[in-house]
């Protein structure tokens, strides 16, 4: 399951980030690292953004960047 699978309200913990590179980087500087405790807190009307709590702020991704965060 993925982040992008998840409806607002739900949560889950990360597993691992399947991108590479540069985006895997960017992900992670912005607190999304394996062991965390994510929550989808909206999603926009046509899908992207998707808005999450993590580490107890607000993150906006982009649905390809969710569909990279994998969850347990």
């Amino acid at each position: 399951m993925t982040l992008r699978d998840l409806k607002p309200g739900q949560q889950g913990c990360v597993a691992s980030i399947g991108a590479t590179g540069p985006m895997k980087r960017r992900i992670m500087d912005m607190g999304v690292t394996p062991g965390i405790e994510i929550k989808v807190v909206k999603v926009a009307p046509l899908g992207d953004p998707i808005e999450v709590n993590v580490r107890g702020y607000e993150l906006s991704l982009r649905k390809e960047e969710a569909q990279q965060i994998e969850l347990k």
